[in-house]
């Protein structure tokens, strides 16, 4: 079975070790044809730390780290112009 991956945005790096991802998916809506927006947000584990808030990442489903992790950080792939 394929790993899922998932683009998002960190929104959150307060924790230790752990960043909180937004992903945003769009869609239409069926009547109306309006593009609807819906966010949710996902725990990851970033082992060194090197998240800031507003990068964009891939992140990869993991075995269960905690109650709620089970995403970790595979690498970043745009930084933040926002300094922190």
């Amino acid at each position: 079975m394929p790993v899922k991956e998932k683009v998002g945005i960190v929104v959150s790096n307060k924790m230790e070790k752990t960043i909180v991802v937004q992903i945003e998916s769009r869609f239409p809506h069926p009547i109306y044809s309006k593009t609807m927006v819906k966010t949710k947000k996902y725990l990851a584990h970033d082992e060194m730390e090197q998240c800031n808030i507003g990068d964009e990442v891939l992140i990869q489903e993991t075995r269960p780290l905690s109650k709620r992790k089970r995403w970790t950080l595979t690498k970043i792939l745009s930084k933040s112009s926002l300094i922190n």
